[in-house]
């Protein structure tokens, strides 16, 4: 009878295992497809966007290095879909740019 509780301790320990180890990889998973919409807008005021002279709207952007037409909606750093709103850029990881916005990093996406 010891040999069948252990058995049957076994089993169980292995299903929660088997179900605790599953729930973790989908948890693990969520942030992964967060949408853009979710992140945090960065401000102008943040430390990357203020040494990367970033400005929300490029037109106001003083820095000479500024080209007219250059935003983020056409920098190859920028994921976002569309020229309005708010999308992902690889040099903030985890906050969205405005997609009128500008920094010093700009570099035309490749056709």
């Amino acid at each position: 009878m010891s040999q069948e509780n252990d058995l049957q301790s076994r089993r169980r320990f292995l299903k929660v295992a088997a179900g605790t180890a599953a729930a973790a990889a989908v948890v693990g998973s969520l942030p992964r497809f967060a949408r853009a919409a979710d992140l945090p807008h960065v401000a102008e005021s943040d430390p990357t966007a203020k040494a990367l002279d970033y400005v929300e709207d490029a037109s106001q952007s003083k820095n000479p290095k500024h080209k007219a037409g250059d935003v983020c909606a056409n920098c190859q750093f920028y994921s976002g879909t569309g020229t309005a709103g708010y999308g992902p850029c690889q040099l903030f990881p985890g906050k969205s740019v405005n997609a009128k916005g500008w920094c010093v990093s700009h570099t035309p996406k490749k056709a």
